[in-house]
């Protein structure tokens, strides 16, 4: 097995041709052939099944392709690493960032990091704060912004911030960041929510449950963005962290107001992973992207947000 042949494996199940995967790898198409026809003899497994359609990885096949991506990831990864550049900190950084916090650090961490260290390459994803534990715990993240997390037998949590969740209306409703609204008043209104399972949606219910409300849950989504939409076009009001609807507060696309009766806080942490070494460059990155946070929480940017060692309320949810 070489990285010849994880690379065929690859090409051929992501474009579902052996003539297609050929081309993309400028090789003859019986090359492919033959470094697929190998791997399964090794592995003394099929990896695809031959239909009309295409090639489509079987059960065992769909397990190898993961594994050899991770494979060639962590080999391109040491390549970085090692690559002669005395005194400069290279290497290839996978960070994962909550949809919330994109606009306020994407592109001014792009930017601090390209400055500051050119020899890292940076890699963003997003996701919700489960789906991106779930990728730090598989290898896929080195460094991941997560939510109401204690560090865990695999993953070192260490607290950022605090921020509270706010509801959120149309600008018609009037709400004003300096006078909090009732959660209560919020239940009174259809509601625009989090699909349950999502941490911040269990945050919301467990608030509902405490203040003895029952909600109106008219529509739900995995989207932050498709929330605020809804919101816009008159569906109903909705509950987002401070940070997710900063630029609206601004633009005055929408009125907000902190949640209050309970107070409902969410705690930002940086993850990473408890065991193996730390490459310098995602020290570095990790130091750059706790910089940029500081630096939004001190000027103000990041509505209602506290240092972690702050004093919460006794309604903390």
């Amino acid at each position: 097995m070489d990285v010849k042949q994880l690379k065929a494996l690859i090409t051929v199940a992501e474009v579902g041709s052996v003539t297609r995967a050929a081309e993309l790898l400028h090789l003859v198409q019986p090359a492919v052939t033959r470094q697929i026809r190998t791997l399964e003899e090794e592995l003394g497994v099929p990896l695809f099944q031959r239909t009309r359609q295409g090639m489509r990885p079987t059960e065992a096949g769909e397990i190898m392709v993961d594994r050899a991506r991770r494979a060639l990831n962590e080999l391109e990864r040491a390549r970085a690493e090692v690559r002669p550049s005395p005194g400069e900190v290279t290497g290839i950084v996978t960070l994962g960032l909550l949809e919330s916090t994109l606009d306020l650090l994407a592109e001014p961490l792009v930017s601090a990091v390209g400055q500051a260290h050119p020899g890292v390459e940076l890699r963003l994803m997003t996701g919700y704060s489960g789906h991106l534990q779930q990728w730090l715990d598989d290898g896929d993240l080195d460094l991941s912004l997560l939510y109401n997390l204690d560090s865990t037998p695999s993953l070192n949590a260490r607290p950022l911030v605090r921020e509270r969740l706010w509801a959120v209306a149309p600008v018609s409703a009037g709400l004003r960041s300096d006078r909090p609204v009732a959660f209560a008043e919020v239940a009174a209104h259809p509601l625009v929510m989090p699909a349950s399972g999502h941490a911040l949606r269990a945050l919301i219910d467990s608030a509902a449950s405490r203040s003895g409300e029952t909600m109106d849950v008219t529509v739900q989504t995995n989207s932050m963005r498709v929330q605020k939409q809804l919101v816009l076009a008159g569906h109903g009001w909705t509950i987002l962290p401070g940070l997710g609807i900063a630029d609206d507060i601004r633009d005055g696309t929408l009125s907000a107001a902190p949640l209050s009766e309970p107070d409902v806080w969410r705690s930002i942490v940086l993850a990473t992973p408890r065991y193996g070494r730390v490459p310098p460059a995602v020290e570095s990155v990790a130091h750059e992207l706790v910089r940029r946070i500081d630096t939004a929480v001190s000027l103000g940017r990041w509505p209602s947000a506290q240092s972690p060692s702050s004093h919460a309320p006794d309604t903390d949810v």
